[in-house]
């Protein structure tokens, strides 16, 4: 998931980057230096927020996998001082 963040939000950043460059009419060396920035500092925010999305509903999936397990096994024992045949 990380990966699709940071896929998605530094080539945003660098075409709003580069859009305001063409807009405030900065040079060119400036515009792109600013739009690799961009590009590079959002990606690692966007690959960061996905690791932590990607980790977060992993754990949210495997406790209530094992919360239902739980469940699962408590129905499965046979009731104390019943008989079975």
């Amino acid at each position: 998931m990380g990966q699709a963040y940071a896929g998605v939000l530094g080539p945003l950043a660098c075409a709003t980057m580069v859009a305001r460059g063409i807009l405030a009419g900065n040079g060119c060396e400036p515009t792109l230096l600013a739009a690799s920035v961009g590009l590079f500092g959002f990606a690692l925010i966007g690959w960061t927020i996905g690791q932590l999305a990607d980790y977060l509903v992993g754990e949210s999936v495997r406790w209530q996998f094992q919360e239902a397990m739980q469940v699962w096994e408590q129905k499965q024992k046979p009731a104390v001082g019943t008989k079975t045949s």
